[in-house]
């Protein structure tokens, strides 16, 4: 009896295989098409613009456009660009993640394995709170920061941006953490370590892509919000989202397309960059239990 080698399957072209690269292929397209064509412009020169050719590629490399948008840009009677609303941004962006990811993942172990009396109460209203559009919750918010003296503050961004994700960044590790074995939990209670000392030591190190997964999902959120930062942030700690929206929308003659894609590319380029960096931490965090329990 002879045996013959095997060789690769051949390729069946069903209907539903060719159905799903079509679809992959357009929501690639939908995505990649206006991101080339940001750029390209923006490393074209204002006379290659009105030429009209949106997907030609630049006769020449300008990047004059990305300086001018840094650093110069003019938003309103003020010329310094999107550079100022960068550091604004870290300014609000690293802290607001930091806090919310600590409590979130301190609120998560609680709910999970201490199970506290009222547990399944408040596990409910964080439900509830992820899913409630944060804009009814605007003028509230205005009059409470405004009696405590942290309207138009540094400090009263951050804490809006902790108390609004909080109820999600919970949830992520609430159903993390309920996918660890619960002997785990039990035998370091049996060798005498604290509610402290288990998440700490335990808990915390396990626990590494799920901070990741709640890191990116706050830092994007926070970096791209626009209306919290217009409302709460103050004139002198406007984001670079907002500061954006002030360098497109201020005409002084010609609108300068070169240089508002440039801003609008700077602007994006941190989350991309994040998203890019954090991929394989991104799926095993959610792999890991982000969608379970």
């Amino acid at each position: 009896m002879t045996t013959h080698p095997r060789g690769p399957k051949p390729t069946q072209f069903t209907v539903a295989r060719v159905g799903l690269y079509a679809f992959l292929i357009s929501a690639a397209l939908f995505f990649a098409v206006p991101l080339y064509v940001m750029i390209v412009t923006s490393l074209k020169t204002m006379d290659e613009i009105r030429l009209g050719q949106i997907f030609a590629l630049p006769l020449h490399l300008d990047f004059t456009a990305w300086k001018t948008a840094w650093s110069g840009a003019c938003a309103g009677s003020e010329c310094g660009g999107v550079r100022m609303g960068f550091w604004n941004s870290i300014k609000i962006t690293v802290p607001a993640v930091a806090i919310s990811v600590f409590f979130g993942a301190i609120n998560g172990y609680a709910l999970s394995f201490w199970r506290p009396k009222g547990g399944r109460a408040m596990f409910g209203m964080l439900m509830a709170g992820a899913l409630v559009p944060y804009q009814i919750f605007l003028y509230p918010l205005v009059r409470g920061m405004a009696v405590m003296g942290f309207y138009n503050s540094l400090g009263g961004i951050i804490l809006v941006h902790v108390l609004f994700g909080l109820p999600l960044v919970t949830l992520l590790f609430r159903n993390y953490f309920v996918t660890i074995p619960e002997e785990l939990f039990k035998a370091a209670r049996v060798d005498g370590a604290g509610f402290w000392r288990i998440f700490i030591e335990i808990m915390l190190p396990m626990a590494l892509p799920m901070i990741v997964v709640a890191s990116m999902f706050q830092f994007t959120g926070i970096w791209n919000d626009f209306l919290l930062g217009v409302v709460f942030a103050g004139r002198d700690n406007l984001p670079m989202t907002v500061q954006l929206n002030n360098i497109v929308n201020t005409t002084m003659g010609e609108r300068n397309y070169n240089v508002n894609m440039a801003a609008t590319i700077l602007t994006a380029i941190i989350p991309l960059a994040i998203y890019f960096l954090s991929g394989r931490w991104f799926v095993r965090g959610i792999a890991a239990g982000a969608v379970k329990g």
